[in-house]
């Protein structure tokens, strides 16, 4: 499927998006991404949602700023500023822009480590979310400087699907915090919760860059097309 891509401005945000060429309006993804910014991989992504029929719109955590122009460490400076209500705004208005004038009938969200997190954080404010797939979401129980809300604890109110996909080996949040964030998942009335579990396997492992690592790799290629299916079958 052919698909067109552009750097969108939202009110005074700029995003990426990536859709099907052809005319008529397909489900929507809003993409939340990890440290990289929306670097090359994110767009990547986007891309080939857009050839799958489904119009994908990312998140520009960082103004501008990637691993496309900036290290990594300046990236993790600019992360511990960002504020949440003020990122979950953001991502409000871009929700707006999907369900609105890109006239998708129905959106879900997915996110990767910070963006995982924020993903759980909006789905469970704004319940027009159609799903929820958090790749290795940063989710500690032990809250940091620039963290308002427990995103393990506002899950419980997420009313739509959610794909939670997590590294065994994560040394950003411990196995106890992945299984509270299940129980509060699995503790709600509504909304089906599918759980990943990949032993040995780093945060953040589906980041290129780590996958010289093998069982990143092997993770990494056995979680992508489960997700892919989990987000078709919820937005179409």
């Amino acid at each position: 499927m052919s698909i067109e891509t552009s750097t969108v401005s939202v009110g005074d945000l700029t995003a990426y998006l990536a859709r099907p060429a052809s005319a008529g309006a397909g489900p929507g993804l809003l993409l939340l991404p990890m440290i990289t910014g929306i670097g090359e991989q994110v767009r990547a992504w986007a891309d080939e949602l857009a050839g799958l029929g489904i119009t994908a719109l990312a998140w520009d955590p960082f103004k501008g700023r990637s691993t496309d122009n900036s290290t990594r460490e300046e990236l993790s400076q600019l992360l511990g500023g960002l504020d949440d209500d003020t990122a979950i705004a953001e991502q409000v208005a871009l929700l707006d822009h999907l369900l609105g004038e890109l006239g998708c009938p129905k959106a879900g969200v997915s996110g990767w480590c910070l963006g995982g997190r924020f993903a759980l954080l909006l789905a469970a404010r704004d319940h027009r979310v159609a799903s929820v797939t958090a790749y290795h979401p940063t989710t500690p129980s032990e809250l940091r400087p620039n963290h308002s809300y427990d995103a393990i604890a506002e899950a419980a109110a997420i009313t739509a699907p959610v794909m939670v996909i997590y590294p065994g080996s994560d040394a950003a949040v411990p196995v106890a915090d992945f299984e509270a964030l299940q129980t509060s998942l699995q503790g709600r009335q509504t909304g089906a919760t599918i759980t990943q579990f990949y032993p040995g396997a780093d945060h953040g492992f589906s980041d290129r860059s780590r996958q010289d690592k093998q069982v990143n790799a092997d993770a990494f290629t056995l979680s992508w097309p489960q997700a892919l299916a989990f987000i078709h079958t919820t937005t179409t």
